[in-house]
């Protein structure tokens, strides 16, 4: 089955829950709805192959409705294809944690909760990855000042 097949079948199979898609380059991109997205990932994993889950990421389209995007990239390693699955959220919305499907996943969703905000629910361990527990906001958010000064925080003697 080539490509372009297995992404009619993909969107044929979950086509209740597709807000849209496209292609450009080869790279084959799903749009889908929030609520549904642990189901299509399931589906993506268990029927077509997409067993790799290679990143996820946040998008801050600040001033539009909605807000955000997480995008999740997934590969196919058998049919040596990619996808690309977005997921429209508002804030303060939350997106179901893919943790069960891919534990990879826990890094990725605590990564871009850390960088955006965007909560992930029931993740077995949401907290700050990159930035320390001092830190007050999200910095790739369009909206995070700049010139913020964060509190200094003084580095934890653990190894003495």
């Amino acid at each position: 089955m080539e490509q372009s097949e297995i992404v009619r079948s993909i969107r044929e199979k979950i086509s209740n829950d597709v807000l849209g898609y496209h292609s450009y380059c080869g790279d084959e991109t799903l749009v889908v709805r929030r609520e549904a997205l642990f189901n299509i990932m399931k589906i993506l994993k268990e029927e077509f192959h997409f067993e790799m889950l290679v990143d996820i990421c946040g998008v801050d389209f600040l001033g539009k409705e909605p807000r955000f995007e997480v995008v999740y990239h997934l590969n196919s390693l058998s049919r040596k294809m990619r996808l690309r699955v977005k997921v429209p959220v508002n804030e303060g919305e939350e997106v179901e944690s893919l943790v069960p499907l891919y534990p990879i996943a826990n890094w990725l969703e605590r990564e871009t909760w850390d960088m955006m905000g965007i909560r992930f629910a029931n993740h077995p361990d949401l907290r700050r990855l990159l930035m320390y527990d001092g830190f007050v906001g999200h910095a790739l958010r369009k909206d995070y000042p700049i010139n913020k000064r964060q509190p200094l925080v003084k580095p934890k003697n653990e190894y003495r």
